[in-house]
């Protein structure tokens, strides 16, 4: 979906958390190095869309290897087999509607979908109602609208410093082992387990699809280098998909093993083609990894996430983005 003439930004825009002129920035996640000073995430990564008329969830929240979490089946599950998949989201996290909503969209394509609260119940920060603002266009609305923006940028600089890999891999590996457990019907149906994720989640599932350090279960990264006994883990799951990361580096994207497929935004500052995606393509082509990486235009970043929109070729792309990322993963 290319649109040469179309601005990436499209009307229900994003309100980037930029940093204060001159600061360089710097990544909250110990060895990565941020490509830009900038963004580091956007409003459409930590405010949900409106939600689709009509829509209540059909999962339900429950626990697995002590974790918070949200599952939704099949219809017919147990009675027919179903692949299990595992679904990181953006900052909105577990208890977002639209968030539960896009689980159970995967469910009616019969996989089993498990979505932990890789949060431990700290969502990121909502400070910003952006259909207020977007409704208000007096000078002074726009800046008290510019005065949020600073607040909720500060805010979500500490919810990030506070939600590390340290903090979240651990967790992840906890809902993996008791998913294993728990459905391992679905797990050897699948041949492994499956991942998708979306803005803070899909750096996770390009990490589950790598060779990545060990991660203790204290929170304490293991030793990085080779000769103290450092190892790297095979990729926890089988393939995965992916749609406009944020926090994602070239070197997650360098490490990848599993098939991928990747949904980007067009000029996306938050995952920014130049120093991330260009280098990280070359190095899937290089260590010979199936991947499809698909860049839309016209859209904002966040565009493929669950909920409702007022522009037509959003939603268009939305659905778009949806059926690719199915289509991946039930052929993988």
């Amino acid at each position: 979906m290319v649109d040469d003439e179309v601005a990436t930004r499209a009307p229900e825009s994003d309100a980037f958390a930029q940093k204060p002129a001159g600061e360089a920035a710097q990544s909250v996640f110990p060895g990565d190095t941020i490509a830009q000073e900038g963004p580091t995430m956007g409003e459409h990564c930590t405010t949900d869309r409106p939600t689709p008329s009509g829509q209540i969830p059909t999962g339900e929240i429950s626990k697995l290897g002590g974790v918070d979490v949200y599952i939704t089946k099949p219809a017919d599950y147990p009675h027919s087999p179903s692949k299990l998949l595992l679904l990181l989201t953006g900052g909105t996290g577990l208890k977002s509607t639209n968030n539960q909503l896009q689980a159970d969209k995967y469910a009616s394509e019969g996989f089993l979908v498990v979505m932990p609260d890789q949060f431990d119940g700290d969502p990121a920060p909502n400070s910003v109602d952006m259909s207020e603002v977007e409704n208000s266009p007096s000078w002074l609305e726009w800046a008290k609208l510019k005065a949020a923006e600073g607040a909720k940028s500060f805010l979500i600089d500490m919810w990030l410093a506070r939600h590390t890999p340290e903090k979240v891999l651990p967790i992840l590996q906890k809902v993996v082992e008791g998913a294993k457990e728990e459905f391992a019907d679905a797990v050897a149906n699948g041949g492994g387990i499956y991942g998708v994720g979306y803005c803070f989640g899909a750096k996770y599932i390009l990490t589950l699809a790598g060779e990545h350090p060990e991660y203790v279960s204290s929170g304490q990264a293991a030793p990085t280098d080779e000769e103290q006994g450092a190892t790297k883990n095979a990729p926890l799951i089988r393939a995965g998909a992916v749609a406009h990361g944020t926090m994602v580096t070239k070197e997650d994207l360098e490490a990848v093993k599993a098939p991928v497929y990747i949904a980007c935004v067009e000029n996306d500052p938050l995952f920014p083609e130049e120093e991330v995606l260009t280098p990280g393509r070359r190095a899937l082509e290089k260590n010979g990894v199936e991947h499809e990486i698909q860049t839309f235009s016209g859209v904002p970043h966040g565009f493929a996430v669950l909920g409702d929109y007022d522009e037509p070729k959003i939603k268009q792309a939305q659905t778009q983005a949806f059926g690719q990322m199915l289509d991946w993963i039930q052929s993988h």
